[in-house]
């Protein structure tokens, strides 16, 4: 899944995009809000971590226009602002939820797990396809109830078609939601990485068609 960070405290920014990194979250990270517009308008994300003081454009300011442009994408906003009044502010401007500086890391990435869940088509957070389960809270996917050892993007690959499992994803389509904007690879990069999950996922278990290509469109679930 592909994360927006719109922060422009270097101190904040770099090692929170790390750590969403470690939990296998693709990051665009834009320091002001016109430059984090520019970046939603060129690309999808599924969600928005939005600091409220930012240059250019606040968040605040942000939060609103993606709203009357029709983007519904979930905001969590950051703000060092811990009053009823800003959070009401916050809320109205049409964010989905709102955390305190400093805020607890295990505590922003539950919050962000449970935004990403209200999206998905599933309201269990253990994803399941057939042998497949996939658990995000622990980043953790296990075939006939054995781990599989996956690499970061072959999980978030796995995610991806699990979380969508009537779609159809094309490479670029792949590359646009797994991979941060400044190390997009080229399309065949793809193609190794959907190699590499389906010989562990055969290896494990499961059936050597589980990822199906769609000749001329992408990959998807092999629907039963």
């Amino acid at each position: 899944m592909k994360i927006l960070l719109v922060e422009d405290d270097e101190r904040i920014s770099f090692p929170l995009a790390e750590a969403l990194g470690d939990q296998n979250y693709a990051v665009d990270v834009a320091e002001d809000g016109e430059l984090g517009w520019d970046y939603l308008e060129t690309y999808s994300y599924s969600l928005v971590l939005l600091d409220i003081m930012l240059p250019r454009l606040n968040g605040l300011q942000l939060c609103q226009r993606m709203r009357q442009r029709g983007v519904q994408t979930p905001v969590l906003m950051l703000t060092a602002r811990d009053t009823s009044t800003d959070k009401v502010i916050g809320l109205d401007a049409g964010a989905d939820d709102y955390v305190v500086k400093p805020f607890d890391l295990q505590e922003l990435l539950a919050r962000i797990r449970a935004l990403l869940r209200r999206g998905t088509v599933s309201l269990s957070p253990v994803l399941s396809w057939g042998t497949i389960e996939l658990d995000p809270n622990a980043c953790q996917a296990t075939c006939h109830h054995q781990p599989l050892a996956l690499t970061p993007k072959e999980y978030q690959m796995l995610e991806l078609l699990m979380r969508n499992p009537q779609r159809t994803f094309s490479r670029d389509e792949i590359l646009d939601h797994l991979w941060a904007t400044e190390e997009t690879p080229g399309a065949e990069t793809v193609k190794v990485h959907i190699r590499g999950l389906r010989q562990k996922l055969t290896a494990a278990g499961a059936p050597p068609d589980f990822v199906e290509t769609v000749y001329g469109l992408g990959y998807r679930l092999k629907q039963g």
